[in-house]
């Protein structure tokens, strides 16, 4: 039988109800965050509790208050005068067949609240044993029954996952790629910027030091490119592509994301289309190759030389980058990696070493631009024949420091505006990692789907995510109490109600769940043990 907590006393639809916490329950039980229902006469309200208020009947109560030694006192207050006020906000309403709806009444005075129960937990979000569009991806705070994501809904627009440093954001991205691969929703690129999802990644805290990548999990489904094969076998796995680029392959657009970290001033970029409009894809050749020569050459172009040479001392830095070579290869790493992803194969590209945001900025403005170009090809292609098998698979691009990409001046020019604004009008979505989010355009921002939001300090941070969100007042006391680690606020398209949950273990069980059979294991982990 359910546990009663208390009784609705007040409240109104905009601003959420208050309970009168029962004279049995424990206070320190109630935590933000809470399932609970409501049951009034025609339907149940399945509830958030967002904030707690201690309550007296009398202040005069306050001005003698009994000592420790009074408990025969303290006992006959608690059951009249002293009690706890529960703010609760409903988030949805179920009717007698158990059909969800918009919360659009609210129940009656003395309304009895109980504890969300299993069943209830999932006919909200869903069943992943009886449903392969739900994955599991925590449990609600004191309960046992996982939450699921319509993983359907996820892959339908764009999501961010949010947290400062250090409150698990990889661990999540990790655990949501792993579902999607699973249940084959979409097919990923991942830009993996610190090698944290191919192979193996390392695990913060005690016990285990490393789990399992995407790769290990997944060895069929998921391919390794990598832009520093070495520092790839070094961890232990062969890449399956060696990522090499070649000068014809950076357009000036590319060049625009990198003009805060080159300090680039606009008129450097302007002498930049300049040269492009001459030499086309070749510019940037032409220019590193005017040593010595630059005065003359912006006088060729019609560019201001001052320009010219700054442009040409920042975008020198390029040549250090080994897998940037001044040559033609045989295969282009985007032809090949749209290929993998024809497959239905996952890419994961690794960087290695080279960790600079440079490079990481370079690289994947680089192929998300040519990736984006031949998907927007495909779709025409496929609107024209209307063939089913002409349509391109669904595909997530996931890119970890996502305000660099979609700072309010970037967004306007890079190829990540574009995709996060098209809402997957040629199936391509985004999936942005990021501890600042606003430094995200707040246009961009409101265009994410589905957020998942570990804690956040900075409230400028915590305003951007809550910016249009119904309740954030609520929703913002729930966030400043989430724990550093193991717990997020899960609000948007993919569930039908804002949510916080302890995430999911990334254990051996969760192997398990994925697919990968205990012998598997235990083979793998004699073989790390042994070298």
């Amino acid at each position: 039988m359910r546990k009663c907590l208390g009784h609705i006393l007040s409240g109104s639809l905009v601003e959420g109800l208050a309970m009168r916490l029962g004279s049995q329950g424990s206070l320190e039980d109630i935590k933000t965050g809470k399932f609970v229902s409501i049951v009034g006469e025609h339907y149940t309200f399945f509830s958030l509790i967002t904030d707690l208020e201690l309550q007296v009947t009398n202040p005069d109560i306050l001005l003698f208050p009994p000592s420790e030694d009074e408990k025969i006192l303290t006992s006959m207050l608690k059951k009249r005068d002293i009690y706890a006020k529960v703010m609760l906000r409903p988030m949805l309403m179920l009717d007698a067949e158990k059909h969800r709806m918009p919360v659009k009444t609210i129940p009656s005075h003395f309304a009895a609240v109980y504890e969300a129960s299993a069943s209830e937990v999932a006919e909200i979000f869903g069943d992943e044993q009886k449903d392969k569009k739900y994955f599991n991806i925590g449990f609600p705070l004191d309960m046992t029954t996982p939450v699921c994501m319509d993983l359907d809904l996820l892959v339908e627009r764009s999501n961010g996952i949010f947290g400062k440093t250090g409150t698990g954001k990889t661990f999540i991205t990790r655990l949501i790629l792993a579902g999607l691969i699973k249940n084959e929703k979409a097919v990923n690129l991942i830009f993996d910027m610190h090698s944290e999802y191919g192979f193996q990644a390392r695990k913060e805290g005690a016990g285990e030091s490393f789990v399992k990548g995407l790769k290990t999990l997944f060895p069929n489904q998921v391919a390794i490119f990598s832009l520093d094969p070495e520092s790839t076998r070094r961890r232990g796995c062969t890449p399956d592509f060696e990522v090499v680029l070649n000068y014809q392959d950076i357009r000036v657009e590319d060049v625009l994301t990198l003009q805060d970290e080159l300090n680039l001033h606009p008129t450097a970029l302007e002498a930049a289309y300049l040269i492009s409009a001459k030499y086309k894809n070749n510019w940037l050749k032409a220019l590193l190759e005017q040593e010595g020569t630059l005065k003359e050459f912006a006088e060729e172009i019609g560019a201001h030389a001052e320009s010219i040479a700054a442009l040409y001392r920042k975008l020198k830095r390029l040549e250090r980058f080994p897998f940037i070579k001044d040559m033609v290869t045989s295969t282009s790493v985007v032809d090949r990696i749209i290929e993998y992803l024809d497959r239905g194969i996952n890419v994961v590209l690794e960087f290695g070493n080279h960790t600079s945001m440079l490079s990481y900025l370079l690289v994947v403005n680089i192929l998300t631009r040519r990736i984006h170009d031949e998907y927007v090809a495909k779709t025409e292609k496929f609107l024209a024949s209307q063939k089913k098998s002409d349509e391109p698979r669904k595909l997530m691009i996931t890119i970890e420091e996502a305000h660099k990409f979609l700072n309010p001046n970037a967004a306007k020019q890079t190829i990540f505006g574009v995709i996060a604004r098209e809402m997957r009008k040629y199936y391509v979505s985004l999936l942005v990692v990021d501890q600042r989010p606003s430094g995200i355009d707040q246009e961009i921002l409101s265009q994410i789907g589905t957020k998942i939001v570990a804690l956040l300090n900075d409230e400028k941070d915590i305003q951007a995510i809550l910016t249009g969100a119904s309740n954030s007042s609520g929703l913002r006391s729930i966030l400043a109490t989430l724990d550093t680690k193991k717990q997020a606020l899960v609000l948007g398209h993919a569930v039908p109600m804002p949510v916080v949950i302890k995430t999911r273990e990334y254990d051996s069980e969760f192997y398990k769940a994925m697919g990968l059979d205990s012998k598997t294991m235990d083979v793998k982990k004699s073989i790390e043990e042994i070298f």
